[in-house]
């Protein structure tokens, strides 16, 4: 089955973009979500594996994952706080 990569990156652009505007109003969690999804959307060659991706590629990737981490783990880090009192 031949995939149509052609859209992966506009789905990734949309839901980075879905994850931004998430966080300017405060709902980190969905933040987290949505900055998961994008990476399923290889922005870049998908056909490329990991080894042989330039550097600059597998450092926007990683970035982006720790920004997906750093906003669940807000989320839940803000929850915790707010539970306590």
């Amino acid at each position: 089955m031949k995939h149509s990569t052609w859209i992966y990156p506009f789905l990734y652009a949309g839901f980075t973009l879905l994850a931004l505007y998430k966080s300017i109003v405060g709902e980190f969690g969905e933040a987290a979500m949505h900055l998961g999804i994008a990476l399923a959307f290889d922005p870049f060659d998908p056909t490329v594996s990991w080894k042989n991706r330039p550097l600059w590629q597998r450092a926007w990737l990683v970035i982006h994952l720790a920004l997906c981490a750093a906003a669940f783990g807000f989320e839940v880090g803000t929850y915790d706080s707010s539970a306590k009192g």
